[in-house]
């Protein structure tokens, strides 16, 4: 008991206890104030992310309940690390477990929206790639004598998905009753390139000023096949830089390993020294800007 008056008595006791009252009371005055952003970040981290994999697996025609996108989500954000840490608790290594654990956590917890960004443009670029034949089979369609619906309806049985799922989709719509300027629309809000976009707009223009719709598809087709070849011929020179960027940038940790193998108590005052250590951080600083300048360089849009 003397000792706990003691405690009490002690000055140090109580500053620590205002201090702590201080800094929480801070705490608590900044995320009441900013609770809105905090809690629409927490909303959109969590069921954000889910309504977001839901409604661009629709874009990929696959059709997953709310509920499962949650169980999954949830077992990569925790599931997954908790495995983690109980193989790595049986094999004496607890600490790795924890470690690798919260790495696995914040991996599941980010990979999802990436990736279904992935998918969702690597079907946008099927259905870019496919527009030339599709529009070609259009335009053929027409000039047989059949209507718009029915030229679609003849690409539909004769490409292959992602394109064929699309125009099914339009006839689908149209069917139940929505005119076809709107499910086209439709269609250009789901394959939003360029390309569609125009292949929608000259449709609808057409339907209402008149004109022939075969030419207008042929026209577009060589413009399509011109904007490839010309995104062929830059991709090729993105990929001739990144690979002579991608060697400078990799040019001074191979020439540090040389070094430290050919001298290494020298290459160590580079982690130990004080003006070794700013030279270090000054290089690393200054290759992640050359990287970035990079980048900016081969990033060409047509």
């Amino acid at each position: 008991m003397p000792d706990l008056l003691k405690l009490y008595d002690n000055e140090d006791f109580f500053t620590n206890i205002m201090l702590t009252l201080f800094i929480g009371g801070m705490f608590f005055f900044y995320a009441l104030k900013y609770s809105r952003v905090i809690f629409e970040w927490i909303e959109n981290q969590t069921f954000g992310t889910r309504n977001y994999i839901v409604e661009k697996l629709e874009l990929l025609h696959i059709e997953v309940k709310a509920e499962k996108i949650t169980q999954m989500l949830l077992f990569l954000s925790f599931g997954l690390s908790i495995i983690t840490l109980g193989i790595m608790t049986l094999l004496g290594h607890w600490w790795a477990g924890i470690f690798l654990g919260i790495i696995l956590s914040i991996v599941g917890w980010k990979i999802p929206r990436p990736f279904i960004d992935y998918m969702v443009k690597k079907r946008i670029k099927q259905y870019q790639n496919q527009m030339i034949d599709g529009l070609t089979l259009l335009a053929n369609g027409i000039r047989a004598g059949l209507s718009l619906p029915q030229a679609i309806g003849m690409v539909v049985d004769e490409m292959g998905p992602p394109l064929s799922q699309e125009f099914s989709l339009v006839l689908h719509q149209n069917k139940l009753g929505a005119p076809l300027e709107e499910c086209l629309e439709n269609l250009a809000a789901r394959m939003a390139t360029e390309d569609n976009r125009m292949f929608i707009s000259s449709i609808n223009i057409l339907r209402e000023t008149g004109g022939n719709l075969a030419e207008t598809f042929d026209t577009i087709v060589e413009i399509i096949r011109e904007r490839i070849r010309l995104q062929q011929k830059i991709d090729s020179f993105v990929a001739n830089g990144l690979l002579q960027g991608g060697i400078i940038l990799c040019m001074p940790l191979l020439i540090g390993i040389i070094y430290y193998f050919s001298d290494p108590e020298a290459t160590m005052l580079l982690f130990t020294h004080p003006l070794g250590i700013v030279a270090l951080f000054v290089a690393i600083f200054l290759d992640l800007l050359g990287a970035v300048i990079i980048l900016k360089i081969v990033n060409i849009k047509v």
